[in-house]
């Protein structure tokens, strides 16, 4: 089977091993980025596509009906449009499971660095606030432990669970949310009453017609003023304009953004403002340890060869 990698660059900057793919086919075809106007004529002659974030859309496979199996480089497939494969024959397969520790650090990396005001420590020790200080110690934002405090997850997955484990071992209580549109489990907490108690909130669930704008004004409103939010899921989850509301009025205490409604952030947003208090923002690369995006690469060969050998790994079609 011939194939093309449409984005390559979404996953590799030339620094991980891509032999593994070239070892699943019998011919590939890399390009880094691909223009909508491009897909079509990319696809032609292809059986196997690789992609991370272009759109299959239904047009794109009815030109390339050669097409066998889209291996995406990644755990969502809304960029494929799976009616579309489904009638056609299209396998589809995603990865999963591979960023776990890359997230779970980022997470924790956001937690640590809004809870010991990392950054305002080192611009006040850079700038000279330190050389003037009357003490040895100049501790002039509140830092806190995270033992004993309460961390509340929505999402309890692959990745949710792995950040409870971790506030675990930070001594941490772990509270979950009920599945938001979901049936109640014993020793969950329903989402409003989680609000109410948590010290940090992270978020790992997907976004769907029940999760959209799952943390707005009203949600916000719920929560600890000295409490923090994570979201390392999807930038649809929060309501980015009541979050900066909340945050320049002194309502929550912090935080730590890796992903945004629209990436990238081309018609800009109200948490790029860098004058919002206690944010840290980053372009969505808490999945993006190298470790991570290597074991990326070696399940989508992996699905590549279970597909010619008429398995259904990771078959989500």
């Amino acid at each position: 089977m011939r194939g093309v990698f449409l984005d390559a660059a979404t996953v590799s900057r030339g620094d991980l091993d891509l032999s593994p793919l070239h070892e699943s086919l019998s011919g590939l075809t890399l390009h880094d980025t691909t223009d909508p106007s491009e897909v079509v004529s990319r696809l032609a002659g292809q059986q196997v596509v690789v992609n991370n974030k272009c759109r299959l859309d239904r047009e794109a496979l009815a030109a390339n009906p050669q097409v066998k199996l889209i291996a995406l480089t990644a755990t969502g497939y809304d960029c494929v449009d799976l009616d579309a494969a489904r009638e056609q024959g299209v396998a589809v397969c995603n990865v999963r499971d591979y960023c776990t520790s890359s997230v779970v650090q980022h997470v924790f990396g956001m937690i640590l660095s809004l809870t010991h005001h990392l950054g305002r420590y080192d611009a006040l020790a850079r700038s000279g606030g330190w050389a003037s200080a009357p003490s040895f110690s100049e501790f002039a934002f509140p830092m806190r432990e995270l033992e004993g405090r309460a961390l509340g997850i929505v999402g309890h997955g692959a990745l949710g669970s792995a950040v409870g484990r971790v506030g675990e071992a930070f001594g941490m209580r772990v509270l979950i949310a009920n599945r938001p549109g979901g049936e109640p489990q014993p020793g969950r907490l329903e989402l409003d009453n989680l609000l109410a108690e948590a010290d940090i909130l992270s978020l790992h669930c997907p976004l769907n017609e029940s999760t959209r704008g799952l943390i707005g004004r009203r949600e916000l409103s719920l929560m600890k003023p000295d409490a923090l939010l994570i979201n390392t899921a999807r930038g649809g989850l929060v309501d980015a304009a009541a979050l900066a509301e909340s945050l320049r009025a002194g309502r929550l205490g912090g935080a730590g953004i890796d992903v945004l409604n629209q990436e990238p952030p081309v018609d800009g947003g109200p948490l790029l403002d860098p004058t919002l208090p206690n944010l840290l923002l980053t372009p969505h690369v808490a999945w993006a340890a190298r470790e991570a995006r290597q074991r990326c690469i070696d399940e989508v060969a992996e699905n590549i060869r279970a597909h010619a050998r008429g398995e259904r790994r990771y078959r989500i079609d």
